[in-house]
């Protein structure tokens, strides 16, 4: 089976400067776990919802929350996305996938076609659907 059959086509995208806000804000009303970063059409990294919550205090949003808490959402996406891209073909199949989890700390891939664009990904949790 391929990575095309499993993968998900629907992506979500942010660019560099966009703020912890607005990507707090989609992590909250999609059911989705991993945003790509881009600039002009090019992948440039991955910020999952771990990524964020390692970013953000506990108080955030509570009664304790201080302006320091508040000001952590005006970081941008561009320092806390993960750089190092691994990304397969959409004609790889899922035993590559697997491995590349196996090999690597990373919860998802982004699926790139012949010219490197994005066009899927698929996360783990898809390897476990899919099996």
């Amino acid at each position: 089976m391929t990575l095309n059959e499993i993968m998900s086509s629907s992506l979500i995208t942010v660019e560099m400067d966009d703020s912890l806000k607005v990507i707090k804000e989609i992590f909250e009303n999609t059911s989705i776990h991993h945003i790509l970063v881009v600039e002009q059409h090019t992948l440039l990294g991955i910020i999952s919802d771990r990524d964020l919550l390692k970013s953000l205090t506990p108080s955030l949003g509570t009664v304790a929350e201080t302006l320091h808490d508040i000001s952590i959402l005006n970081k941008k996406a561009h320092q806390i996305m993960s750089r190092k891209l691994i990304t397969l073909e959409a004609n790889a199949n899922i035993k590559d996938a697997i491995n590349i989890f196996n090999q690597h700390n990373i919860s998802c891939i982004p699926i790139v076609d012949k010219d490197k664009k994005t066009i899927g990904i698929v996360s783990w949790r898809d390897i476990i659907k899919t099996l």
